[in-house]
């Protein structure tokens, strides 16, 4: 008998926002059972919606404000069973990461949003000059971020 294995799952778009003022990059704090690890704000876009809306709605639920996309910065690849998370889940996700530089709305104060993610447990404006000091994923960006910004895009690959 011929075994059916499941349909792969479509590789899921996530947005995520790149936001530096004064040297610094705001970021989204979590925990884990090794201590914090920091993302840029940002998710998953759902059907129908297009970057800036799931931008701003990913970024409204996790730092209280919605955010005015700028231009496209760096491009990633995370799949999944070649990165230390997988161990949480079966390994089959896939998703393409488009990382935008981003300004907050005049006034807006970030804290955290209605509805952040289940290990988020604040934000917090790292120093551009420190990430090193900073358990970041993925951890390319403490390099990338820590000098100029690219004029055009820039695929990072399936990085960690």
């Amino acid at each position: 008998m011929r075994a059916f294995s499941q349909p792969p799952r479509p590789v899921r778009v996530s947005v995520k926002a790149v936001i530096i003022r004064r040297g610094r990059v705001l970021m989204v704090r979590n925990v884990d059972e090794r201590g914090h690890w920091y993302l840029l704000p940002g998710g998953g876009q759902s059907p129908g919606e297009t970057l800036p809306e799931a931008l701003s709605r990913e970024c409204s639920e996790e730092i209280g404000t919605g955010v005015l996309m700028g231009r496209l910065l760096f491009v990633r690849d995370y799949i999944e069973k070649n990165h230390e998370f997988a161990d949480a889940g079966d390994g089959g996700v896939h998703q393409l990461e488009l990382m935008f530089a981003c300004r907050l709305p005049r006034g807006a104060a970030p804290a955290v949003g209605a509805a952040p993610d289940p290990y988020q447990n604040g934000i917090e404006w790292l120093g551009l000059d420190r990430l090193e000091d900073y358990r970041i994923y993925p951890s390319a960006l403490r390099r990338l971020l820590a000098r100029p910004l690219p004029r055009s895009a820039v695929y990072l690959g399936d990085v960690n």
